[in-house]
């Protein structure tokens, strides 16, 4: 077990890839109540072709990612929350592009719920019969998020954006896709991306390191894996433009709700590289488009925005966008505002007193991360998967300065590389007297 000490964090981490491949860290908090364990496999919804080293290529149905996700939390005795709950936990999951993580937060019987979380990935409980009724109960979770506008607009915003990379596929797939998973394609699926090769544990909290690696150690080596060879996964070739400029839907509403996306052209950074990327790419946009920049408060005092006004900026070595909007009144008007707005930015270029309080800022809003064990675990996964150290964030941040900002902003925000998401209200058609 290899352990480093962080002087400037006051941190230590503990790690050790176990015999069966397995990536362990450990992260002792003395004295916080709450431990945080996250078990994660590199897989999320846009792994849908793929193959293991000297084998077949495999096709899969979108959504498979996401159904895993719910179907792990079932065992033959009963659902594994019940489980966490008995042992004082809480339980949860979630699936992204590029990871589906299982979690849980104790403050006591963290060997039981530790033991509980391995087991209950390692152990998938998949026939037809609980196969075929988990279909209805995604099911409704689509139409319920069907019902949401703002995911209508960040889906619609996603298909504007890209042609044909999986990004732009909803991560719990379509009604369509779910009804044709079966127990075999979900099996293929999991023994390829849940082999310990392709996972890392994450634990955060007041615990013995040398003891809770022991349980580790012994949990997993009660089990048998065969060996595995890399994964190799498989994506179209997207086009840098994007897919379309514009898209408009209806949906009952009280207000319009507007997105304006910007595509990211130059993919296949990893690393430092794409984490400074990402990082630069936040402080900029937190800059421009931030409660503290003039343009929030030209569009607050013109009545464009309201308080779900937002930003955003995603990255992963394979896609990345930007969006910006929320709801208005008057989407034309905001949209040729933000428009004018980033050209100004251009033209007269970003103060850089305001670039730099904002990256300051950042840094202190990213050390209390280290405060919160929930935030630790996700934040340590996050940068580990991009080939990243999350200890060296800071640093990048401290380098990062109002010209890299400048180049960011002339790389990124191209109407060249835009799009606009709209949600309208839907007409009400009034009863007309015969």
């Amino acid at each position: 077990m290899l352990k480093t000490t962080y002087d400037t964090f006051k941190e230590t981490t503990y790690f050790e890839v176990l015999p069966n491949g397995l990536t362990v860290y450990l992260v002792p908090k003395p004295g916080y109540a709450k431990t945080y364990g996250m078990f994660t496999t590199r897989y999320g919804s846009i792994d849908n072709h793929f193959n293991v080293e000297g084998q077949p290529e495999i096709k899969v149905v979108d959504g498979i990612a996401h159904f895993l996700e719910h179907k792990l939390f079932e065992e033959p005795d009963g659902d594994v929350f019940m489980k966490f709950a008995m042992q004082g936990a809480a339980a949860n999951a979630f699936t992204s592009h590029t990871r589906t993580s299982y979690l849980f937060s104790a403050t006591a019987e963290v060997d039981a719920n530790l033991n509980t979380l391995l087991d209950f990935v390692q152990s998938p409980y998949l026939n037809d019969e609980n196969v075929a009724k988990e279909k209805g109960i995604i099911e409704q979770e689509i139409r319920m998020y069907d019902d949401q506008a703002y995911w209508r607009a960040y889906r619609a915003l996603m298909e504007n954006l890209f042609h044909v990379h999986p990004a732009r596929i909803d991560i719990a797939g379509t009604i369509d896709s779910i009804y044709r998973i079966d127990v075999e394609s979900l099996m293929k699926c999991y023994k390829t991306f849940y082999h310990p090769t392709n996972m890392v544990l994450v634990v955060v909290g007041d615990f013995d390191a040398e003891r809770l690696m022991q349980l580790i150690r012994d949990n997993q080596a009660a089990k048998d894996f065969v060996a595995q060879a890399v994964i190799e996964r498989h994506y179209p070739e997207e086009p840098a433009t994007i897919a379309s400029p514009y898209s408009e839907l209806s949906m009952p509403i009280a207000k319009p709700l507007c997105m304006l996306g910007f595509k990211e052209r130059e993919v296949g950074l990893t690393g430092h590289e794409l984490v400074r990327r990402d990082l630069t790419t936040r402080i900029l946009m937190d800059t421009v488009f931030g409660k503290s920049s003039d343009l929030y408060q030209e569009l607050d005092d013109a009545g464009l925005i309201d308080p779900s006004f937002s930003f955003d900026y995603e990255s992963s070595p394979g896609f990345s966008f930007a969006y910006v909007g929320g709801e208005t009144e008057a989407p034309e008007q905001l949209i040729e505002r933000l428009k004018a707005g980033i050209g100004k930015a251009k033209r007269d270029g970003v103060s850089e007193a305001a670039f730099n309080r904002t990256r300051n800022r950042k840094i202190g809003e990213f050390l209390r991360v280290f405060n919160s064990p929930e935030h630790l675990s996700y934040e340590f996964t996050q940068y580990l998967f991009q080939d990243a150290d999350l200890f060296q964030v800071p640093t990048i941040m401290e380098g990062i300065s109002v010209a890299d900002g400048m180049q960011r902003l002339e790389e990124l925000f191209d109407e060249v590389a835009m799009t606009v998401s709209l949600v309208k209200p839907s007409e009400v058609k009034e009863a007309v007297a015969a």
